[in-house]
């Protein structure tokens, strides 16, 4: 009787959970039996492990054998077992020594001729393996990059099964040949990428910079000053945004180019983008690591499993996961269900949304900061003067009120974008100012709300409780008088008021100030309320 073990890890969402492989030989008639609550995807690897294992030039164990997962509990799915599996027989059958696999954690797919592919989530697979106190792991030679990105632990990359026993069995280690000429794209890779989740992700393409870097610029925007900086104060303190105007007048434009203006990503905020990204199945091969804030523009036709996530069997990223740390643009936003418009308004206030499905329960991130952007009515035409908009005013109430109250009660910034005019269109007004000096102003901005909130769990003035700019860090005296009395006319509720509050405070960092005075809170109350009060035409009120 031969008994080894490998491990492997098991992905519930963006979670890992390690699995022991269990692989057992005893006499009788020769059966591959497989067990611990797998999918149709890991059933077949029986057939998978054994011909790859035949083709890689070791004897198959005419024996019967069980493989076991361990836990059993834990549902296993994909193909990201066949290399713990295959580890688990040889060592069984003592091609390799079973002693030499037993904390290693090998995670990949075999192909029948014992060629090793990548599968998706590897780096959340290893970081789940490092959290359960595994050092040594064993990935596909392309996922390599990717696992190595964990820190404190050895990653070896192979291209194939019998690479691997060589390595196992201090062997001389072979090359494995290119199986396609070259020119052709490595169909190895194809596993990687999914078609058709990435749900909009991805910048816009826009003008090349000096440096080859494709970026949309903000200059490129024709007029649109309050919108430009409205733009400038949800960069600075994460603030989600509504722009309602007529069509062509630069709504898609200023969210496309709002991405830019954020700071690139931290290590730890790469990381987790990236494992999102891997697990979905939209990480760019030869790209292991996500460094600037994610776009995610999904059709106005998206169900809202594809925006919060779900789907058959285990449930998987949706559009506000993989706006993590990012940016999530819904254009026309008027043309969504309004049941998914509202099932945002969870993941709006506590940054992760938790799916619960029959396979299970999974906690996604979705920290994200939200463009919403809508036409008045159905035609467009209802704010501009003569243009001959014939809705009903029955209709176009219908039509405002797909956007939810409650739902635009956590949208902190609320912008009439303006049609251009003629002067603007033919630059007589002189261009805005570009995207990287308004980043400039934003990475500024931010720099001091960080240095503010050193020591707390809080980074961004959006993210800090009302409570505690009402008690720990309080605003000039008398500079919350005007938002007060909105209050207690109505026109703000209590979340309002404390959502006035944290926009103040961006626009005081902006200015430069070291906290809130009334011209602040008052630029905050119109950009939140959408009635013009005269704070944004002074000068610097607005950055």
């Amino acid at each position: 009787m031969g008994f080894a073990r490998a491990c492997s890890v098991a992905l519930v969402g963006v979670d890992g959970v390690v699995v022991e492989v269990q692989a057992d030989l005893e006499p009788g008639v020769a059966a591959f039996t497989l067990v611990g609550l797998p999918d149709k995807t890991l059933v077949e690897s029986r057939d998978r492990v054994r011909a790859a294992v035949v083709n890689s030039g070791a004897a198959w164990p005419q024996k019967k054998l069980t493989v076991g997962l361990s836990p059993a509990s834990v549902p296993k799915s994909g193909a990201g077992f066949d290399l713990a599996v295959a580890a688990a027989v040889l060592g069984a059958a003592e091609v390799v020594d079973p002693a030499a696999i037993a904390d290693l954690v090998l995670i990949g797919e075999l192909g029948l001729d014992g060629r090793v592919r990548p599968v998706r989530g590897i780096l959340p697979a290893v970081l789940a393996a490092a959290e359960a106190g595994y050092r040594q792991v064993v990935v596909p030679r392309q996922c390599a990059a990717e696992a190595a990105l964990v820190p404190d632990v050895s990653v070896l990359g192979v291209g194939s099964l019998r690479q691997l026993i060589a390595v196992l069995t201090d062997g001389v280690v072979p090359e494995e040949e290119p199986g396609d000429p070259p020119g052709r794209p490595d169909p190895m890779l194809a596993g990687l990428l999914v078609p058709g989740a990435g749900l909009g992700t991805g910048l816009a393409p826009g003008r090349t910079d000096g440096d080859g870097t494709d970026f949309p610029d903000l200059a490129d925007v024709t007029g649109q000053h309050t919108a430009r900086r409205a733009l400038e104060v949800a960069a600075a303190g994460g603030h989600h945004l509504f722009l309602s105007g007529p069509p062509g007048a630069g709504k898609t434009m200023l969210a496309e180019r709002l991405p830019w203006l954020l700071p690139p990503l931290t290590r730890q905020d790469s990381v987790e983008v990236t494992a999102v990204h891997s697990v979905a199945g939209i990480l760019p091969p030869g790209e292991p690591l996500v460094s600037r804030p994610p776009y995610c523009a999904p059709h106005h036709s998206a169900t809202m499993q594809s925006l919060v996530g779900g789907g058959t069997g285990v449930p998987r990223p949706g559009a506000v996961s993989l706006a993590h740390r990012g940016v999530l643009f819904l254009d026309e936003a008027a043309e969504f269900h309004s049941r998914a418009l509202d099932a945002l308004r969870q993941p709006l206030e506590s940054g992760h949304v938790v799916i619960a499905r029959a396979a299970g329960v999974v906690r996604l991130p979705a920290r994200f900061l939200m463009v919403l952007a809508a036409n008045p009515c159905p035609c467009g035409r209802h704010t501009l003067h003569g243009a001959g908009c014939e809705c009903p005013p029955s209709v176009i109430r219908r039509y405002q009120a797909r956007l939810s109250g409650p739902l635009l009660d956590r949208v902190d910034l609320r912008v009439e974008v303006e049609p251009v005019t003629r002067s603007d269109l033919l630059g007589r007004g002189g261009r805005g100012e570009s995207t990287a000096v308004v980043a400039d102003r934003v990475r500024e901005a931010r720099e001091r709300a960080g240095a503010r909130l050193a020591g707390t769990a809080w980074r961004l003035n959006s993210e800090v409780p009302g409570q505690e700019l009402r008690t720990r860090w309080q605003p000039a005296p008398g500079a919350l008088a005007q938002a007060e009395r909105e209050l207690e006319r109505g026109l703000l509720t209590a979340r309002g008021l404390d959502r006035v509050l944290r926009v103040a405070w961006t626009v005081a960092d902006l200015r430069g100030r070291d906290r809130p005075e009334a011209l602040d809170v008052a630029v905050a109350l119109e950009l939140r309320t959408g009635i013009a009060r005269g704070a944004m035409s002074v000068p610097g009120a607005g950055t």
